[in-house]
């Protein structure tokens, strides 16, 4: 399956080990980063991740666009809902296209493991019919 991984500035840490606790899970996958995110998460894990720009630079847009196309199966968002962004209506705009396109989406670290959790045990196979 196709994950898009996101995390705003102040949850990038938090996004390192999330994926150093499930890299295990992680590497069964592709992973799709925007670009600043995707770097820190192969510099930590050794998972090989397909970058974006960064997320401020363009990322989100290019990553929203393989949404919208239903490339991407499940997306992680960490996001910091205490800091406004400049281009927040893209974040918005990810959200939203998840949204229409049934596209689970976890935007905090306990959706985040749930999702992880029933991604290995297989619970989002219907996503594979759903293309």
């Amino acid at each position: 399956m196709n994950i898009g991984l996101i995390a705003h500035d102040t949850k990038k840490k938090l996004m390192q080990n999330f994926c150093i606790a499930y890299r295990g899970i992680l590497s069964k996958h592709e992973l799709y980063a925007t670009g600043t995110t995707g770097r820190l998460i192969e510099e930590v894990t050794n998972l090989n991740v397909h970058k974006y720009l960064a997320g401020h630079l363009g990322g989100e847009q290019q990553l929203g666009s393989q949404i919208e196309h239903n490339e991407i199966d499940l997306v992680i968002f960490l996001r910091d809902p205490l800091t406004r962004k400049s281009h927040e209506p893209d974040l918005i705009n990810i959200m939203g296209t998840c949204d229409m396109h049934n596209i689970p989406l976890a935007t905090n670290l306990a959706t985040a493991e749930l999702l992880i959790k029933s991604l290995d045990r297989g619970d989002l196979e219907w996503r594979e019919m759903y293309k």
